[in-house]
């Protein structure tokens, strides 16, 4: 397929050029910044100068261009700061629900049938969600009135977007990002720095996902993933903060980073208390095994930091 991707340089963009180029896709990018051409073109794609947030000068640079399909995959995370509330303007949160209406106006102008959206399993809601697996029949957006609700329903509003604009949509939950330009890589850097990482104590059980198994589970939507599906794309092993912190630790030879309570996490960034304190979650991708035919590469944050 000629496939139009947004967020083409980010965590997942990267090893997602790789993996559709390999399986035979042309890839056009979305490139924010003129000074990442160079870099898209090494990885395989043609890039094209536009701001997914900029309507008119988004569908000003795809003029004259076509695609079978769009992937939405741009986010603003590595320009987060921590802050006491997640505003409806946060940059991420844009890219979710103004983003996905540009972005589905410019599927229809390339002629695109197909459309994939980035997700998040934490779009299930920030609590405590048992010892069960959660899988796509549970409910998804499920508000607290809490500081995280933002995310949760910048998520849902990607997901209907996509499933009301009449094309072959897809959503992908993936679970939380490790690799590189991932979580793994930002806490690391934090260790080293001295920063505070988080609470102190194991925190909430999460499922993870590398950065790698998310660009080839991608390609399996995009090839074979049902129209009107959403994904749970994990890997098999739910882990604790604690656990994944001890992982980093070791991976990077980091210092032993610093954890402060969670009363003093709760009342400075909130957002972190919640993700981190409140939040536990075991997501089962078997609907994705099943349909995609796709198994995670890295079966657990230990494996793939190991093989990383």
């Amino acid at each position: 397929m000629q496939v139009l991707l947004a967020g083409a340089t980010g965590a997942i963009g990267r090893p997602l050029i790789r993996a559709l180029t390999a399986h035979g896709h042309a890839v056009t990018a979305i490139v924010r910044n003129p000074a990442n051409h160079g870099l898209v073109r090494e990885l395989g794609a043609e890039p094209v100068t536009a701001d997914v947030l900029d309507r008119e000068g988004l569908l000003r640079a795809l003029d004259g261009v076509h695609a079978d399909a769009v992937i939405h995959q741009a986010t603003a995370l590595r320009d987060a700061k921590p802050q006491r509330r997640i505003p409806a303007d946060d940059p991420t949160g844009l890219l979710r629900t103004v983003g996905s209406a540009h972005l589905l106006e410019a599927a229809e102008l390339v002629g695109a049938r197909r459309f994939l959206t980035q997700s998040l399993i934490l779009g299930y809601g920030y609590r405590d969600h048992g010892t069960v697996p959660l899988t796509e029949r549970d409910t998804f957006g499920v508000y607290d009135g809490g500081v995280a609700d933002e995310v949760v329903r910048a998520c849902v509003s990607a997901e209907e977007q996509a499933f009301a604009a009449g094309l072959e949509a897809i959503a992908l939950r993936y679970g939380l990002f490790y690799g590189p330009g991932a979580f793994s890589d930002l806490f690391g850097d934090m260790m080293r720095k001295r920063q505070p990482v988080g609470p102190r104590g194991e925190g909430g059980v999460n499922s993870w996902l590398h950065v790698e198994d998310a660009a080839a589970a991608t390609v399996a939507a995009l090839e074979r993933g049902v129209a009107g599906r959403a994904y749970n794309l994990a890997d098999d092993t739910p882990i604790t903060w604690g656990e994944f912190f001890r992982l980093v630790r070791h991976s990077k030879q980091a210092p032993r980073p610093i954890r402060l309570p969670l009363w003093l996490v709760r009342l400075g960034v909130p957002y972190i208390a919640a993700l981190m304190g409140d939040t536990s979650m075991r997501i089962s991708s078997e609907l994705a095994h099943a349909e995609l035919g796709w198994q995670p590469r890295y079966s657990s944050v230990a494996e793939g930091l190991t093989a990383g």
